[in-house]
């Protein structure tokens, strides 16, 4: 196969209709963006069932703040699957521009386990992102001209105006604003805030909706505020809904790329998993499925947020049939640090603290199997880890009676996760799969919140004020009780306190806020100290991002 060199990566890319043939997608059903990516525009595969190949769900143990190596294993594994002969396709996020330019940089893998081109899917990709930016602030200007033009005693109460506007950097001094002041030419002032991308409802939005009506018809159904009698205004009532799906029609068609072994990959929407569900399109990976063999997706996160959802939300939604395998990602490094190990001294082996810190691995397990889906669990290997300390990690798993293998995706690539790839495919072909969710749509959304707390998070009881109470019961009376729980709280432990490590006990999980995303289809429930718009850490990716003379993007990863 001829390849194309480009100086940026320094890789061999194949031009991506070489990639996209791999799983019959031709030519002519492809809008170009550059050589090495492009769009999918085959409408058939957003609504038709088709064949189905086998979809394997990766999520991981509760992160350290770098993670765990779960998008590399993704990547990875895929590989991994086409090298066993099975024709795979991987479907992942979008990156936000948040993180990459916050805390963790670039979100496309490492070593040989990458997709590519790597920058440009990083920064702006095919600007799905920014349509997305741009369909929620049409949203709120309109909200905005609406109360100008109708006034204070207008249908909408200008005091419970409850859309926010967004933008996809983490700016935590965005989170409480104040518009409209300097006069009457400039609307009505009145307090409001700002969330990340990734958290807008028109995000999640995109990757729920199965087709362009669906989605129409869900962003209609968003709730902008309320009425001074308390009753809700839908985006439809405003005539938002139709121009904001025109914004939003290219972003609709799933991106394909590949990785470094010519993997076909398809990268679309992303919603965060700790604020938001967590899981790319259900429109890219209806498609893959069709076209593919095997599918291996990611959800963000550890199980108790990215894979609780994907299962009670996601899958819920009937667009894509739950998984037929789990692959959870631990490292030898996360079980030191929920042994209470501080991060300087992580490197060093010491096999008593990945005993200690396996309680946490041990609840993600439990966690999994309480969805009736096989599971594998894949020591993701850093280059210090000790065999000793991988081998009791792997005896620690055993005597859990789960299937485990170690994972040397990212110095190997393919080569490095054989054991792992045949442990997925005798999962997803031998594994029993009995598939159930956490809770029944008709319970009551107290009900959901505790169910997820006490099974899911090992919470002892949930906590909340009165008046979270009473919110809670008009959700229900507005008609959203059967809508699934979409719960916000922190990503660094199983509780909603980040300095809970390891496997927290006899906690109380303590409810803050709650509010119906009625487009989307569920309830967020807001969880501790958890916000919405990241701010950016002390140190952040941003300061060593860079570009050279010749057009080269340095510091992503």
């Amino acid at each position: 196969m001829h390849k194309e060199h480009t100086s940026r990566q320094k890789h061999f890319l194949v031009p991506i209709e070489k990639i996209a043939a791999q799983i019959g997608i031709k030519e002519h059903e492809l809008e170009y963006y550059g050589k090495y990516k492009a769009k999918i525009n085959r409408t058939d595969s957003y609504d038709s069932n088709g064949r189905r190949g086998k979809l394997v769900m990766v999520t991981a143990m509760t992160p350290t703040p770098s993670g765990e190596g779960k998008t590399l294993t993704t990547i990875g594994l895929a590989d991994t699957l086409n090298s066993l002969g099975q024709k795979t396709t991987a479907a992942l996020r979008e990156p936000s521009l948040g993180p990459v330019f916050g805390l963790k940089g670039g979100a496309t893998g490492g070593g040989k386990a990458q997709v590519i081109p790597s920058d440009e899917i990083n920064l702006h990709f095919t600007g799905d992102l920014h349509a997305v930016t741009s369909a929620h602030n049409l949203l709120a200007a309109m909200v905005d001209n609406r109360l100008h033009f109708d006034g204070p005693s207008g249908l909408l109460d200008c005091r419970r105006v409850t859309w926010k506007r967004v933008l996809d950097v983490d700016d935590r001094v965005l989170r409480e604003v104040v518009v409209g002041i300097g006069g009457p030419l400039r609307g009505i002032a009145r307090e409001t805030g700002m969330d990340i991308t990734a958290a807008s409802e028109v995000m999640a939005i995109l990757c729920l909706s199965k087709n362009l009506n669906d989605l129409k018809k869900r962003l209609g159904n968003i709730t902008i505020g309320y009425t001074s009698d308390k009753e809700p205004i839908f985006a439809r009532q405003i005539k938002a809904h139709g121009s904001m799906a025109a914004l939003l029609k290219d972003a609709m068609k799933p991106n394909i790329v590949q990785t470094l072994e010519e993997t076909p990959v398809l990268v679309h929407g992303g919603p965060f998993a700790n604020i938001a569900h967590g899981t790319n399109t259900v429109i890219a990976t209806r498609m893959a499925l069709q076209l593919s063999d095997f599918v291996v997706t990611e959800t963000g996160f550890g199980s108790d947020l990215g894979a609780e959802k994907f299962f009670n939300i996601v899958v819920r939604t009937g667009h894509i049939p739950p998984p037929d395998a789990v692959v959870l990602v631990a490292t030898v490094r996360a079980l030191k640090h929920h042994a209470g190990i501080k991060r300087k001294d992580l490197q060093e082996e010491n096999l008593d603290a990945v005993e200690e810190g396996f309680d946490n691995l041990k609840k993600h397990i439990q966690n999994m199997r309480s969805f009736g889906i096989p599971l594998v669990v894949a020591v993701n290997r850093f280059t210090s880890d000790t065999d000793a300390e991988i081998d009791q990690v792997k005896q620690l798993c055993q005597k859990e009676e789960v299937r485990v293998a170690e994972s040397r995706l990212w110095a190997e690539g393919s080569k490095g996760g054989q054991e792992l790839g045949e442990q997925v495919i005798e999962a997803a072909v031998k594994d029993k799969n009995d598939f159930c969710y956490t809770y029944e749509s008709e319970s009551p959304i107290i009900e959901k919140i505790e169910q997820v707390a006490q099974k899911i998070y090992g919470a002892k009881a949930v906590a909340m004020e009165g008046k979270i109470r009473r919110k809670i019961k008009r959700i229900e009376e507005r008609g959203f009780k059967n809508f699934p729980i979409c719960v916000a709280k922190t990503q660094a432990s199983l509780s909603d306190d980040k300095q809970l490590l390891g496997r927290p006990k006899d906690f109380t999980l303590i409810v803050t806020d709650v509010s119906a995303s009625s487009g989307a289809g569920f309830v967020v429930v807001y969880c501790g100290d958890i916000m919405t718009m990241p701010g950016l850490p002390k140190s952040p990716a941003s300061e060593r991002i860079d570009i050279t003379d010749d057009g080269e993007i340095t510091g992503l990863f």
